[in-house]
């Protein structure tokens, strides 16, 4: 007994304007149903047109031939009712449901859609706009929800971005009191540079001022020097012509004073040579200065009394270092910056000791120059003959130096010291020195 041959199915005329349009999803869905089945019907069912596309993968003939496939199930009823039969035979509950033109509640309305458009109950149409209407409801309501979301979304954002605008403003709040504050510091700065400034023109107003009345001083002493020098010339020159008259009317006079002079001198030289024998002395070579340019320095006691007052008349000088053995000590740089402090240093001494060399043999007098330095000064050209040249060691100072050689010097001695510094004028004063100021020795170095 042969098996029976199931009947062919029999096409069915579909009327186009009855057929609804699809949802984008329904028809996907379709397609995807018909590409699965399309591959397992005989050759001979298949449409030429999707007879190649039956050779691929499920998955490439839904790709790649869905245009076709939906065409030919809208233009072949006979190719879709194959299709539907393989489905329902293959179907499952949602599938009996949907032939039976039902559509349960819980049911996805896609699903339900591609298998009423394929099944064709009854009212497949129904149903298929049922579940367009769901899928339209469906993409509606997420749709909605998607807004929803979105507008959340935005909502959090917007919080955030509030909640950066707060800090940001906090931050820009807290920069600008920052900015403030340096602003105020700055004024007050300002005020207090301003302040310093006016005080500053305000001394430097007060030491012109005070120059200029130096100036006029010195002016004034220089004038009065000037005519105190010429009234003692005059008077040295009345003084010359009567010592010429007196000579002239008094040669026995002159000579009984010569003679008593000459005896007095004698005396004194014969009880010198006395004294020098009985202290058996010998020549020396050095000076007491020499001494301190070697030796640290040893307190000595002050001398009982002064030897003169300071004098800034050149005479005064000359007169000074005229007398026998007398020892000039200057006080190095004190007196450059004054005379000429726009030289460099090696200019301004090599300037001053050539200038102390020529007074030094024009004089006779002994000349000590001495600078401040903890060490000598290399390349420092030999002293000329009668100046001596000392540095001040380390740690102490060219006045302390020149107070030393003044200690050193015995009482009774010529000693003249050449500084502008009131305190090494005083203290070489206490032990018998003639402090003489800077600008006398430019003076009589530039009378020279």
């Amino acid at each position: 007994m042969s098996a029976a041959v199931p009947a062919e199915p029999r096409p069915e005329p579909d009327d186009p304007a009855l057929v609804p349009v699809l949802p984008e999803a329904v028809r996907q869905r379709v397609v995807t149903l018909a590409a699965n089945v399309l591959g397992g019907l005989p050759g001979d069912d298949v449409p030429p047109v999707l007879r190649r596309i039956a050779r691929f993968a499920p998955q490439r003939r839904a790709r790649l031939g869905a245009t076709s496939i939906a065409a030919t199930l809208s233009a072949d009823p006979l190719f879709r009712q194959r299709v539907a039969g393989v489905i329902r035979d293959a179907g499952n509950d949602l599938t009996a449901a949907v032939a039976a033109g039902t559509s349960p509640a819980a049911a996805d309305p896609v699903e339900v859609g591609a298998l009423a458009y394929l099944l064709r109950p009854d009212n497949w149409i129904d149903l298929v706009a049922g579940s367009a209407e769901a899928v339209r409801n469906e993409a509606d309501r997420d749709a909605t929800e998607q807004r929803v979301k979105d507008a959340e979304q935005r909502a959090d954002r917007a919080e955030q971005a509030r909640a950066a605008a707060v800090a940001e403003q906090g931050r820009l709040r807290a920069e600008a009191a920052d900015a403030r504050a340096e602003l105020d510091a700055a004024r007050t700065e300002l005020r207090a540079v301003q302040k310093e400034l006016r005080e500053t023109q305000r001394r430097e107003r007060r030491a012109v001022d005070t120059l200029s009345a130096d100036r006029g001083r010195a002016a004034r002493a220089e004038r009065d020097h000037e005519a105190e020098l010429r009234r003692l010339r005059a008077k040295l020159a009345d003084a010359e012509a009567a010592a010429a008259s007196a000579r002239a009317h008094g040669t026995k006079a002159h000579a009984f004073d010569d003679a008593r002079a000459w005896l007095l001198l004698e005396t004194i030289r014969n009880a010198a040579r006395g004294l020098v024998r009985e202290l058996a002395l010998d020549p020396v070579d050095l000076t007491p200065a020499d001494f301190v340019a070697e030796t640290a320095d040893a307190p000595g006691g002050e001398r009982a009394s002064e030897r003169a007052l300071a004098s800034d008349d050149p005479a005064r000088l000359d007169q000074l270092l005229a007398l026998p053995r007398a020892h000039m000590i200057v006080d190095g740089y004190n007196v450059t910056k004054t005379g000429y402090g726009e030289l460099s240093l090696e200019q301004q001494r090599n300037r001053l000791v050539g200038a102390l060399g020529a007074l030094a043999a024009r004089t006779g007098a002994e000349v000590t120059c001495v600078w401040d330095g903890a060490e000598p000064v290399h390349g420092v050209a030999p002293p000329p003959r009668g100046v001596r040249v000392l540095f001040s060691r380390k740690g102490e100072t060219a006045d302390e130096v020149i107070r030393r050689l003044v200690r050193a010097e015995p009482d009774g001695r010529v000693l003249v010291v050449i500084s502008s510094d009131k305190e090494v004028a005083d203290g070489t004063r206490r032990h018998g020195a003639y402090p003489l100021s800077a600008y006398t020795l430019i003076r009589r170095l530039a009378r020279a």
